[in-house]
């Protein structure tokens, strides 16, 4: 796919779907920053990457705190000389019953979730004003915020609900400035987090793991979880030019799980 916006930030990507997406994006020659609050685990992401002549760096940030982020962009410019793609992939949430999340759950997921991913949107978008080059930002939502029946709990929906609508409005206040900005919405993906929802569930209903994740895959027509690398491509095709006049989207990768 044709690029013209080249280094990219991504969040989270120490592992699963953010480490599958600098990896991708390496491998097609961007020049990636990976972000995670581990920075052990961001650079052995770089160290599985395939492009040994496109530029790399591994930044330590805590994107719940907004100091940090504005270290984390500053880095990036100094490494890379400008920013052009931000995606906004780091999450968390946990498996719970509705009635037994509390006051601290709320404000774990969201300050990471929600105001996390505002923060680095709105951190990207001033960089890339700055710039004058325009840019691509893409959110990580979830099917979970689109009325997925065995999301891990209501307050990650909620949070990823809300990325779904500040992708709307930032698209419709960002495209003056020729910035993109879309979503991801994935079903279940075979990640770390899902493995350990799946082994929580299975103890929790006294059934195996294999018959856990034959539930989740009950109504998904294609019949299968998502990999990471599913996500990857999404990731990639919005970050090219094969996609510069779409904004404002939130595009489900799930199986068919939710037509949308």
């Amino acid at each position: 796919m044709k690029r013209n916006f080249n280094n990219v930030c991504i969040t989270g990507s120490g592992n699963g779907i953010g480490k599958a997406i600098s990896i991708l994006l390496n491998k097609h020659g961007h020049n990636v920053a990976c972000v995670d609050i581990n920075l052990e685990d961001a650079k052995k992401t770089i160290y599985e990457f395939e492009n040994k002549v496109a530029r790399s760096v591994a930044i330590s940030a805590d994107i719940s705190i907004i100091s940090q982020i504005k270290k984390m962009i500053k880095e990036v410019v100094y490494s890379f000389g400008s920013l052009h793609i931000m995606i906004n992939n780091a999450g968390v949430t946990r498996t719970s019953d509705i009635m037994k999340l509390n006051e601290q759950d709320w404000y774990w997921i969201n300050n990471i979730n929600s105001k996390g991913t505002f923060f680095c949107l709105q951190a990207a978008a001033n960089q890339m004003k700055f710039q004058k080059t325009g840019g691509r930002i893409i959110n990580m939502s979830s099917v979970g915020a689109r009325g997925f029946v065995d999301v891990s709990n209501a307050i990650y929906a909620g949070s990823k609900g809300a990325i779904i609508s500040l992708t709307k409005t930032a698209a419709q206040q960002l495209g003056k400035y020729n910035i993109n900005v879309n979503a991801i919405c994935p079903s279940p993906t075979y990640t770390e987090i899902v493995k350990k929802l799946i082994k929580t569930r299975s103890l929790e209903q006294n059934k195996s793991e294999n018959e856990i994740m034959k539930h989740y895959m009950r109504d998904v027509p294609l019949g299968r979880f998502n990999q990471p690398e599913d996500i990857a491509e999404m990731a990639l095709f919005l970050s090219s030019e094969s996609s510069k006049n779409i904004s404002g989207q939130s595009f489900n990768v799930d199986g068919g799980l939710i037509p949308s």
